[in-house]
C-alpha cells in the first residue's frame, strides 16, 4: 500500500512538473501614445514654422527665394553662372557661414565658426543638416542665404545660452573652394 501511494505521488509530481512555463505578463504596457503625441507635436511645430517663414518670404520683395526639396528655402547673394561644378560625394569643400535668427540678430558669426573644411557626405563634422545639404546646391565662389526650419538647424536642443529650442534660423554660406576627388 505504501508503494502504491509513493508511485501515485511520484507520477503526480512528474505530470505537474512537465507543464510548460507560462509567460510572465508585463507589469506596465505602453500603447505607443507618447510616440504618436510627439509626432503630432513635431508636425504642428513644423507647420507653424513653415507659415512663419512663408510670411517672412512674402514680405521680402528684394530676394527671389527658392524652395529646396530638402525642406528649406534659399536665395543667392552672389551667383556664379559660368561654371556647373557643384560638390559631390567625397569632395572636400572650404566654406564660411554664420547663423542668425530670422530677425537678423547674429547667433554665431563667421569669425566664431572660422573657415570650415568639410568632406561632403563623409565627415562626422558637427554641422547642422541644413548647411550640409545646402552646400551641395552651391558652386565655388557663391554666397547663398538659407532659411532653415528648426529641424534642419538646431532642433529641440538649440545652442546653450544662444538659441532656444525649436527656433528656425538663417545662415549665409560662402563656398570658397571645391577640391574634387578622383572618383568624380
Amino acid at each position: 500500500m505504501l508503494h502504491k501511494l509513493f508511485y501515485i505521488l511520484f507520477f503526480s509530481a512528474l505530470i505537474v512538473s512537465c507543464k510548460s512555463p507560462e509567460a510572465r505578463r508585463p507589469v506596465q504596457s505602453h500603447s505607443g501614445t507618447f510616440i504618436k503625441e510627439s509626432a503630432e507635436r513635431n508636425k504642428k511645430i513644423y507647420d507653424d514654422e513653415k507659415n512663419f517663414i512663408g510670411e517672412i518670404i512674402a514680405k521680402d520683395s528684394t530676394h527671389n527665394y527658392i524652395s529646396s526639396e530638402n525642406g528649406f528655402w534659399y536665395f543667392y547673394n552672389k551667383r556664379d553662372t559660368s561654371t556647373s561644378i557643384m560638390p559631390d560625394l567625397g569632395d572636400v569643400v572650404k566654406f564660411t557661414y554664420d547663423i542668425k535668427d530670422l530677425n537678423g540678430s547674429m547667433i554665431l558669426s563667421e569669425k566664431e565658426n572660422g573657415l570650415q573644411h568639410y568632406k561632403v557626405d563623409q565627415s562626422n563634422q558637427d554641422l547642422i543638416s541644413g548647411v550640409r545639404e545646402g552646400i551641395k546646391l552651391m558652386k565655388e565662389g557663391e554666397t547663398v542665404t538659407f532659411i532653415f526650419p528648426s529641424y534642419k538647424a538646431y532642433g529641440y536642443y538649440g545652442i546653450e545660452e544662444k538659441l532656444g529650442s525649436n527656433i528656425p534660423v538663417q545662415s549665409t554660406v560662402t563656398l570658397h573652394t571645391i577640391e574634387q576627388t578622383n572618383n568624380n
